[in-house]
């Protein structure tokens, strides 16, 4: 397996150090099971694609990708909380509770799956969450898929690649270099637990304040999760965008996810790009007052 893995590097790359990773992978799987096996042949295969993308730590592409991933993150995990509320909205002022049947069910679960695996990400459990995120968000789209291919030839075209926009951004998190990925925020399991548990909670209360009227138009119901979302990525995320580069790659995802969930669009999308322009002002200009924040990033 190891050789067929090494093959996936660049040539130069796998002669210089081909025998150190052969090595390495030997003395991580002796006795190893095969979930084990499965885990690091895929830590591997994920270290040679960032090469072959040159994405790696030692590539400015790689270094954006950091820089942006727990934005990239907050954003599915603010669609998933949308989408996990809208429904939970809609099946409690419509009273019904099959949410869909089976495929509704489903979805339900995946956008939970992404939810939690944003979650764990962003406290520090890097790549079990961003991976699990993907997981759901994969899970989202192929069973909107498998719903849609029945009526497939007459579906528009703009239905038909609303799956591809989430699910492309949802790989970006995956290609973040390891060396790179934001650090632990919650270090306690029981810290960990309790925001397991906040987090679907805070989305059923979301939803119910929609049904009594509180907060009845879309936008609020994606604008709350991503301020909680920012929050848990913390003051280190913020420390990472000091340039206008770095800046567009990490509000395009809430744009185009807010876009896809409906809650953007040509209404609000000037009030949209205004706040946003006065945030990365704010933060330009906090960067600026705390010049040993921008040095350490």
């Amino acid at each position: 397996m190891i050789l067929r893995l090494l093959r996936l590097y660049p040539e130069r790359f796998r002669r210089d150090f081909g025998d150190e990773i052969a090595e390495a992978y030997r003395e991580a799987t002796e006795g190893a099971g095969r979930l084990a096996r499965l885990r690091e042949g895929c830590d591997i295969a994920a270290h040679a694609l960032r090469l072959r993308l040159r994405v790696g730590s030692a590539h400015r592409a790689g270094r954006l990708l950091a820089a942006a991933a727990p934005f990239v993150l907050a954003a599915m995990g603010a669609r998933a909380a949308f989408l996990l509320a809208s429904t939970l909205n809609r099946a409690h002022v419509t009273g019904r509770s099959d949410i869909g049947g089976p495929a509704g069910h489903f979805l339900l679960a995946c956008d939970l799956l992404t939810l939690v695996g944003v979650v764990v990400a962003l406290s520090g459990r890097y790549a079990l969450g961003a991976r699990s995120a993907f997981a759901g968000v994969a899970g989202t789209s192929a069973c909107l898929l498998a719903v849609s291919l029945p009526g497939a030839l007459e579906m528009p075209l703009e239905h038909a690649a609303y799956l591809a926009p989430p699910l492309l951004i949802a790989t970006l998190p995956l290609l973040c270099p390891a060396d790179l990925r934001p650090s632990h925020r919650i270090g306690s399991t029981a810290g960990l637990v309790a925001l397991l548990i906040w987090a679907p909670l805070s989305v059923v209360a979301l939803a119910l304040l929609d049904a009594d009227g509180i907060a009845m138009f879309p936008l609020w119901r994606f604008a709350v999760p991503v301020a909680a979302l920012l929050v848990l990525a913390g003051r280190p995320a913020l420390s990472g965008v000091r340039t206008a580069g770095r800046f567009a790659l990490a509000v395009a995802p809430f744009l185009v996810l807010g876009h896809f969930c409906g809650v953007v669009g040509e209404a609000n999308a000037v009030p949209c790009l205004v706040l946003l322009a006065a945030t990365g002002l704010a933060v330009r200009l906090w960067h600026r007052g705390n010049p040993g924040t921008a040095g350490r990033a």
